[in-house]
């Protein structure tokens, strides 16, 4: 049913246009060409002239335009049939001709009384009024650098609102080497521009090309437009990193802190992106010294210390550096960096003594001790050395020949025994900014040569001996030093004898020649001998040997050895006893007698005391304990007996007390009798006392002059040694005891 209606109303259609077409071709029809562009109310045509009209009848008529598609860009004139442009709309063909190449405006014209309706076709001719356009002002076109010649990009065709031969007729390419301009004509006013490559690009010489493609349309003259090509060139990994320095050479004092910059490498890569973003390394077959003494920041190029530098390990390095991009493929440079390390003076100066002996100390000034090198690590004056000694001792060091070799010799004499040894400290000091210093200390020792005599202790010796000593005991002992050592101080000792009397007195005594012990052969009696002196030799066992010889002055001392002797009265078989007479009218207080004995021992060993051991009646007679006097205490009576017995105790004071006891008789006589018995016993009694005086005097002498040689010997010790009075002062004081 559908498609019935659809072929009938085609049908339909189909009628009419031939009906159009039928009256067409029975009407007037009337055809004008008018260029575009026409000014306002410019005739096109005198319409009622072209048709055959009586003018006079148009207005009556109503001659007017009644249908048309362009009705409002023309106007006719009723009163004379002038078709003119109506200039207010304009008339512009690409406007009103957008779709229609042949750009052909029909007007209806139509009168009235009688119904005449005629054709009128206007045809507007083209007038080159425009000018090519591009879409775009500027077109943006990426080329890789590794496109080969001949490779075509599409451009945009530029557009022309004209027609025909005023349209886009060809394009134009600004001058330059590395493109042309294809064009393909593709119809309907189409031409199609390529750009063409004809010669390799590189990104790195120019990274943008501009060009400007002007394309033409076919007036006269013709009228044209611009676009500007922007040729981005895409990078292709083309270029290794170069260096901005062909030598990299940098000095580096040893001994900088952690952190410090050595030197900042800096390599630039032509390419773009990825393929210019360069990175460094230390090349592959680096020193692993290096590794450990300096870090490379990968980025920055920027070398630093991470380790101690030290110049006398390694002064110079050769560090392989790399630079890489990061392409798909890295590109990578080698560069060597020469680093010269500065010495500092960071190394104190070494001393090695490669000889040293012992020096005697006779040996002659300028005899070599030792042989002294110096040395410093660092270089240069830094390692330049110094050797001297500050101290003021008899060496002195002299250069030698060889560089840092020096030679300890002796300046002035020696001796031994003031100085056995010497600390000698040596200083080396190198001559850097500030210089350095170091000390060494050796010891030289002074061998001994024997130019010392055995020197006693004491200038003389005295010595104390008692009396009834042990044969083969030993009494005192002597010693002698020798400042020299080892067998030039050893010591022997001898006694020195000779057959004069002075020295008769040696035989007795005997010396130990190794330790000067000396001892006693046969025993001492105070009461023969009280004191004697001999010489002992010491001489040393040196080659050849000295000697020297000191005087030993020996006291013998007093032993309680003697019992004391009674003198009076007589003594007769280890008892004495004797008779006094006196008369009976003495007074209190009378001299009886006086018992008297001595003791060939002294001191308190010679000193008696007296007391009465029996007597007949104790209220008449008195001893004096000091002076063995008896004496009356009273008077006697008649009652009293006529003879009295006095029994005598003399006793010493040696610690083992010896006595002897007296007897003495006392008869109480008439005055008369008394008178003449004591003349005589008077007489005989001063003889008696004149003996005893002369032997207290004796003993009495022998000790004052044993005391003052005593006493100056003992001040002589004193002075040399106190230690030794000490040890025979108490030989001196006899122990008292009563």
């Amino acid at each position: 049913m559908q498609q019935s209606v659809r072929s009938s109303w085609r049908l339909s259609l189909t009628f009419m246009a031939l009906g159009m077409l039928f009256w067409r071709g029975i009407c007037a029809q009337v055809r004008y060409s008018l260029s575009e562009e026409q000014k306002d109310g410019a005739v096109i045509g005198n319409l009622a002239k072209d048709l055959g009209l009586d003018p006079r009848t148009l207005k009556e008529r109503g001659f007017q335009i009644v249908s048309t598609s362009g009705d409002s860009l023309f106007t006719l004139n009723q009163n004379d049939g002038i078709l003119s442009v109506n200039g207010k709309i304009g008339l512009d063909r690409e406007v009103v001709c957008e779709r229609n190449s042949s750009c052909i405006i029909d007007l209806k014209i139509a009168l009235e009384n009688p119904l005449e309706i005629h054709y009128v076709s206007i045809e507007i001719v083209d007038v080159n009024d425009h000018a090519p356009t591009f879409p775009e002002k500027e077109k943006q076109v990426e080329i890789s650098e590794s496109a080969l010649p001949g490779a075509r990009y599409q451009l945009q065709a530029a557009r022309d609102p004209d027609d025909g031969t005023n349209s886009v007729q060809q394009y134009e390419l600004s001058h330059n080497d590395n493109f042309l301009i294809e064009v393909e004509d593709r119809g309907e006013d189409l031409k199609m521009p390529f750009l063409i490559l004809q010669k390799p690009l590189d990104r790195e010489t120019s990274r943008r090309h501009k060009v400007h493609l002007t394309a033409l349309d076919g007036g006269r003259p013709p009228k044209s437009g611009t676009m500007e090509i922007i040729v981005d060139v895409l990078d292709v990994n083309d270029n290794m990193p170069v260096f901005t320095q062909e030598v990299y050479s940098v000095t580096l004092k040893e001994n900088v802190p952690v952190g410090t910059t050595v030197i900042q490498v800096n390599a630039t890569d032509m390419d773009d992106g990825p393929n210019g973003e360069v990175f460094y390394s230390f090349g592959k077959d680096i020193d692993s010294r290096v590794i450990q003494l300096f870090d490379l920041n990968s980025s920055t190029g920027e070398m630093i210390v991470i380790g101690l530098i030290d110049f006398e390990e390694m002064n110079n390095f050769e560090i392989d550096i790399q630079a890489s991009d990061k392409g798909p493929v890295p590109l990578t440079s080698d560069k060597s960096i020469t680093l010269k390390i500065i010495d500092v003076n960071d190394n104190v100066p070494e001393i090695e003594v490669t000889f040293s002996s012992a020096v005697r100390e006779d040996s002659k000034i300028g005899t070599t001790v030792a042989l002294i090198s110096v040395s410093d690590l660092d270089s240069g004056v830094n390692g330049k050395v110094l050797c001297y000694i500050t101290e003021d001792i008899p060496f002195r060091l002299t250069a030698s020949s060889l560089d840092n070799i020096y030679a300890l010799v002796t300046a002035s004499s020696l001796d031994r025994e003031t100085v056995p040894h010497y600390d000698i400290a040596l200083v080396a000091k190198d001559a850097g900014q500030p210089p350095l210093s170091s000390v060494k200390t050796i010891t030289v020792q002074v061998s001994d040569v024997n130019d010392n005599s055995p020197v006693f202790s004491l200038s003389s010796y005295a010595f104390y001996v008692m009396e009834n000593s042990t044969p083969g005991k030993s009494l005192f002992s002597v010693s002698a030093s020798d400042r020299d050592v080892d067998e030039n101080a050893v010591v022997n000792y001898n006694i020195w004898r000779d057959s004069g009397d002075e020295n008769k007195y040696a035989s007795f005594i005997n010396i130990h020649s190794e330790n000067g012990e000396i001892y006693a052969v046969k025993s001492f009696d105070f009461e023969t001998v009280r004191t004697f002196q001999f010489h002992v030799l010491a001489t040393d066992s040196g080659s050849p040997s000295l000697s020297s010889n000191v005087t030993v002055n020996v006291f013998i001392l007093d032993q309680n050895d003697n019992v004391p002797v009674i003198l009076y009265p007589v003594s007769a078989n280890g008892s004495a006893e004797g008779v006094e007479e006196i008369p009976r009218n003495v007074s209190e207080g009378h001299l009886v007698t006086k018992v008297r004995a001595y003791d060939a021992d002294i001191g308190y060993n010679g000193w008696l005391l007296f007391s009465l051991q029996e007597v007949s009646d104790h209220s008449l007679f008195s001893l004096d304990r000091y002076t063995g006097q008896i004496r009356t205490l009273r008077s006697f009576t008649e009652t009293d007996e006529a003879q009295h017995k006095l029994l005598i105790l003399v006793r010493d004071n040696g610690h083992v007390s010896f006595s002897a006891t007296a007897t003495v008789i006392v008869k109480v006589v008439e005055p008369k009798e008394a008178f003449a018995a004591s003349d005589v016993k008077h007489a005989v009694k001063d003889e008696e006392e004149n003996d005893v005086t002369f032997y207290l005097i004796i003993t009495l002498g022998s000790v004052s002059v044993l005391f003052v040689i005593s006493f100056i010997v003992l001040i002589v010790m004193c002075s040399k040694s106190t230690d030794y009075s000490s040890k025979y002062l108490h030989r001196l004081i006899p122990h008292v005891e009563l």
